[in-house]
């Protein structure tokens, strides 16, 4: 598995800074995101450049690998997915607020 997902000596140099530090990165983006309504797509491209501060950071603190494609990707794509469920998880409540008596029991009122 080491060398697949991740360069590094350790997971959990992996675990601290893509999923922990990137991941917190990319869910306070997604949620932002979602509180200024913009598109989701926008939150694709924020994670791409957060994608090339991870690889920085891995590179500058850990002498990871810093143009690698495949990591580049596996990175990103992590980001991806964590920023996009905080986009869902802030775009439903401002949905529920915003529009809840279209879901109230009884209809509108």
């Amino acid at each position: 598995m080491q060398g697949l997902l991740y360069q590094e000596e350790s997971f959990g140099v992996f675990l601290l800074v893509t999923a922990l530090l990137g991941g917190a990165g990319a869910w306070v983006s997604g949620r932002a995101i979602a509180r200024t309504w913009r598109p989701r797509w926008t939150v694709v491209l924020y994670m791409l450049v957060l994608g090339l501060a991870v690889r920085f950071v891995h590179f500058a603190l850990f002498e990871g690998t810093l143009l690698s494609p495949w990591y580049y990707a596996v990175d990103t794509a992590i980001l991806i997915t964590v920023g996009l469920l905080g986009f869902r998880t802030t775009r439903q409540r401002q949905m529920a607020r915003q529009y809840g008596f279209l879901i109230a029991p009884g209809g509108a009122p």
